[in-house]
């Protein structure tokens, strides 16, 4: 068996990483995906095309979350040697979508399966691995609570015109219109210009209009509301330590600034608040320090019109009042000492937040990779908290932002969207590509998103997805902004992933057409 192919299959899923951040070589990841496609087209069988995408999506994906492995290096139940086999094994399970993609394309638009396998590469076949890569995109984004991380579109942030299709057809058909323009550059390679120019044309189109169709950046008015955005830079190997929750707090303090006219809202990061702030806990629960002392000393720091966002947990007790469950949150204090409200984290992360079948795991000696056995517990989803002089501020903790379609909740549009995260868990690459992802779901939504973590990077999205201040990875400090304007609801913020549907079956409808017409 000629092994050629899935070798340059291995090299090319690996080199197309690149085209994410931190490096964004997009034109590369282009090229990447071109020469597989003709991969997949010159396959012999189904059963090589399987193995080329398979091949393909486990080399990507080792590079792309090349991140996870350092997560293995912040607790004692599992080995650190493990991180990165076990980045591999990820990757071996994301790469059944490429795979699946593969043997779509391959089996609906293979010339060996219509008859000629002298056939070069066509806008029929093209057209065809868009759609699929559409559909199993959306499946890695869904299946086993889905894992939608790096997904294609985002390479586009670098290409301001490009990335604005988001607004209109989301993440996930924008990556299948990526597959599209990288297979027009295989039939432009094979001179093959009917499909190829119109195609690459209309990308070249956009790449310069995105320098217009994007909205003017606007001054706003000096009194309006603000953001303050705090990064205390406390790395998570710091968490095991007896004094990590007086230490973060009183690093952030020294960063919450002084009140002046306009309100501010003043956001912390993911987990940042380590005392419990609610009442009616058994008492012993209470160790780091009662709830109404540590309300006060917060409060203490704002003024009149401020309000603190902060990440943190809360507990839910049993009959017996043993602890039964917790949650991932967010917590509103204003500057009486109230509670003004909490958010639960709704999509949580397996091993991560929960054990999936704990009592399968535990006998095989594996574990959570954050320190701790209690499983928290998800809220409700995509929502937010409405708060005075602010509106509604939906809320999204940490990986919930990567998943489109399901961040906001679109009977109750906010203002913008916080999302709190600790990204010290995610090496080099990882903050980069969150933040990268967040950008994109700015844009597809229409509406500013605020980053606060506690290592970085944090940052203040406008709605177009353009950084108007960040704090760089490994910094301590704050940033303040009026918070930016949303825009008018996008046609993607209207019909959600109903428009990757649409897309993905216009690409089938018309692949269909060209084939019937070449006949």
């Amino acid at each position: 068996m000629n092994q050629r192919p899935a070798l340059l299959s291995l090299v090319l899923g690996a080199v197309a990483a690149t085209g994410f951040a931190p490096l964004q070589l997009w034109p590369i990841t282009l090229a990447c995906f071109a020469a597989w496609l003709w991969l997949v087209h010159d396959a012999p069988t189904l059963r090589a095309a399987l193995w080329r995408g398979w091949l393909f999506g486990i080399a990507h994906f080792t590079i792309g979350n090349n991140w996870i492995a350092r997560a293995f290096t912040l607790q004692d139940a599992m080995p650190a040697w493990l991180g990165y086999p076990a980045v591999t094994i990820l990757a071996g399970y994301l790469a059944i979508y490429p795979m699946l993609a593969a043997g779509l394309m391959w089996r609906l638009a293979s010339p060996r399966v219509i008859g000629d396998s002298t056939t070069p590469v066509g806008g029929s076949f093209v057209l065809v691995a868009g759609a699929a890569w559409i559909a199993t995109e959306w499946l890695r984004g869904t299946m086993l609570t889905g894992y939608p991380w790096n997904p294609l579109g985002v390479i586009w942030l670098p290409v301001p015109g490009m990335a604005w299709l988001a607004t209109l057809v989301g993440t996930y058909a924008l990556s299948g219109l990526t597959v599209v323009v990288a297979g027009a550059l295989v039939l432009l390679a094979s001179r093959r210009w009917r499909f190829a120019a119109p195609v690459l044309a209309g990308a070249a189109l956009l790449s310069v209009a995105g320098l217009v169709v994007r909205s003017p950046q606007l001054t706003p008015d000096p009194n309006a509301p603000r953001i303050r955005v705090i990064q205390p830079n406390l790395d998570q190997e710091e968490r095991p330590r007896d004094d990590y929750p007086e230490a973060n707090l009183a690093a952030i303090e020294r960063h919450i600034g002084t009140p002046g006219l306009a309100p501010r809202l003043i956001v912390w990061p993911e987990g940042a608040l380590r005392f419990f702030v609610e009442q009616g806990y058994p008492i012993q629960y209470y160790w780091k320090g009662r709830p109404e002392v540590t309300l006060a000393r917060i409060a203490s720091h704002l003024g009149p019109n401020d309000i603190v966002l902060t990440g943190g947990n809360s507990l839910q007790f049993g009959s017996t009042g043993e602890v039964t469950t917790g949650t991932n949150s967010v917590f509103a204090i204003d500057s009486n000492a109230q509670l003004l409200g909490r958010y639960d984290k709704g999509h949580l992360v397996p091993w991560g937040e929960y054990l999936p079948a704990r009592p399968i795991m535990s006998v095989l000696g594996l574990a959570r990779l954050v320190p701790g056995d209690l499983d928290f517990k998800p809220g409700p989803g995509a929502s937010g908290l409405k708060l005075p002089r602010f509106g509604l501020v939906g809320v999204q903790i940490c990986y919930e932002i990567i998943f489109s379609g399901q961040t906001v909740d679109r009977a109750h549009r906010p203002a913008f969207i916080f999302n709190p995260s600790n990204d010290s868990w995610y090496g080099r690459w990882g903050p980069v590509e969150h933040l990268a992802m967040a950008r994109l779901r700015a844009i597809e939504e229409g509406l500013p998103i605020i980053r606060s973590t506690p290592t970085g990077v944090s940052a203040i999205i406008d709605a177009d997805g353009r950084v108007l201040g960040s704090i760089p990875a490994d910094r301590d400090g704050a940033i303040e902004l009026p918070i930016p304007l949303a825009h008018p609801a996008t046609l993607f913020a209207r019909l959600g992933n109903l428009m990757a549907a649409l897309v993905g079956a216009a690409m089938l409808l018309l692949a269909v057409a060209i084939r019937q017409r070449a006949r």
